[in-house]
């Protein structure tokens, strides 16, 4: 065995110990920008002779971590991306210490199944959701709607007389949707069903949630033929909810599977002025759920929903039917036989640990003082001569543009805010024109930010002389 293996074992403790204080540090940085600085990947070569951990640290410290961004701080309003509460740090941690890969309850493996199991109870709990729902960890809501999506299209073929999973697509499944995250566009793509079976529905005026008129005109031209149907629990551009209870009334009158993409707008749950947005999603088919966005543990962790009764499908679908030292997929519950994973890490320790330590009080705080922070950002740009909301603020994202500005101006600005470096916020386009979002899922938002982020969004205006004379 090569020396340095037995030399970094014995010296573990200290290099943990270097670690955590750079962790510690990193996390504390007010310095560190909150955008990309990186123009260029340095080159780098593997080693013909290896020097050890304490040499490999010193090498990431010197090429790497100027290029670090403050994603975990609540200066990073890019995307949707939560920071890691410090309990799922420790958990996150202690996962990869352990190295456990979730499988069976019972029988062979470890106690990593019984405490995903566990995760997803306390999940259930969090979002009002019945245990009705199975429910597993999966790297983002990428692979969780692919898991939901992958069931509803196994159903569907059995609404058409045949096995998806064993014959292969025979016949085109409809997918109905209004505004789908560009994530599960993907994942129709990846099950071979195709974005082009899109049916797109009308959304109502001014905003993008479906139009349910429309819908049932959409569901009439198919001549009772079964479909998927994608409602969105929150959109990324204004957090707008589908009626998820009139979907759920239409699903009494037609064969369909209703998936409910909540990927951070499932918070809204917790929240006792906004989870009336949620009602009705209990009686969805699937549902994904993103834990690194307002759930605030490390990437890569997300959950899917798949009501429980849905359960042969799903197995149907992933299971491991060609290896026997794997079990009997028809047995007792196997994560290995529900999801398209079989060698997974221990994603659901962060989760447990944050919900352990903070229970359902401190998420509501979280989520609240994100709320709150985005209606009061939502109202500094309603009265700043300098930029106008293109939406208004339903939950924690604030859509917003220039007054009078191009796109190109837009893109500018949000440059211009990258290289200050205080604040990260990401261009998008929202009912035709150019604008900037910024999102709120920090568990260190703080509503005394929105001076900072206005003063940041002012200079850097100011910076690009955009509109000078109407903008004092």
């Amino acid at each position: 065995m090569d020396k340095l293996f037995l030399t970094d074992e014995n010296q573990l403790p200290e290099l943990l110990n270097e670690v955590r204080d750079f962790a510690c540090g990193f996390r504390s940085d007010d310095s560190l920008p909150a955008g990309s600085t990186l123009t260029s990947v340095p080159e780098e070569n593997l080693p013909l002779v290896g020097a050890g951990a304490q040499d490999a640290m010193e090498v990431f410290l010197k090429q790497w971590v100027r290029y670090l961004v403050a994603s975990p701080s609540n200066r990073y309003l890019g995307y949707v991306t939560g920071g890691t509460t410090p309990a799922a740090l420790l958990g996150d941690w202690l996962a990869s210490a352990a190295d456990q890969n979730p499988q069976a309850v019972k029988g062979f493996g470890d106690v990593s199944a019984a405490i995903e199991i566990a995760t997803i109870r306390m999940l259930r709990e969090l979002f009002v959701l019945p245990d009705t729902f199975n429910g597993g960890f999966v790297t983002g809501a990428t692979m969780s709607s692919f898991t939901c999506l992958g069931v509803a299209r196994q159903w569907v073929g059995r609404q058409q007389g045949y096995d998806v999973a064993k014959d292969g697509l025979q016949q085109p499944v409809p997918v109905l949707t209004a505004t789908p995250h560009s994530s599960a566009v993907k994942c129709l793509a990846m099950l071979g069903i195709g974005s082009r079976n899109i049916v797109k529905v009308d959304t109502l005026p001014g905003r993008e949630a479906m139009d349910v008129d429309d819908l049932q005109q959409k569901i009439t031209s198919l001549n009772g033929a079964p479909f998927i149907l994608i409602a969105s629990g929150g959109t990324v551009n204004t957090v707008d909810f589908d009626d998820l209870l009139a979907l759920a009334r239409i699903r009494e009158k037609h064969p369909c599977w209703i998936h409910v993409d909540a990927a951070f707008g499932g918070f809204a749950a917790i929240s006792p002025d906004h989870a009336y947005l949620l009602a009705g999603w209990e009686m969805a088919d699937s549902i994904t759920v993103d834990n690194h966005k307002w759930l605030n543990v490390p990437y890569d962790s997300a959950c899917w929903f798949v009501r429980a009764d849905h359960a042969p499908l799903q197995v149907a679908t992933f299971q491991n039917s060609s290896a026997p030292y794997l079990g009997d997929p028809a047995a007792d519950f196997n994560y290995l036989n529900v999801g398209p994973e079989n060698s997974r890490r221990l994603r659901a320790l962060p989760a447990w640990f944050s919900l352990q330590a903070y229970g359902r009080s401190g998420y509501e705080d979280i989520v609240t003082r994100c709320i709150r922070t985005a209606f009061l950002l939502g109202e500094a740009i309603s009265a700043s001569p300098r930029f106008e909301l293109l939406a208004e603020v339903k939950l924690n994202v604030v859509a917003f543009t220039i007054v009078r500005g191009t796109a190109e101006q837009v893109d500018a600005l949000a440059h211009q805010l990258n290289e200050r470096g205080k604040y990260f916020l990401t261009p998008t386009t929202l009912f035709g024109r150019r604008g900037l979002r910024a999102a709120f899922v920090n568990w260190q938002c703080q509503t005394a930010q929105v001076e900072e982020i206005m003063a940041e969004l002012n200079t850097a205006h100011r910076e690009l002389s955009l509109h000078p004379a109407s903008a004092p």
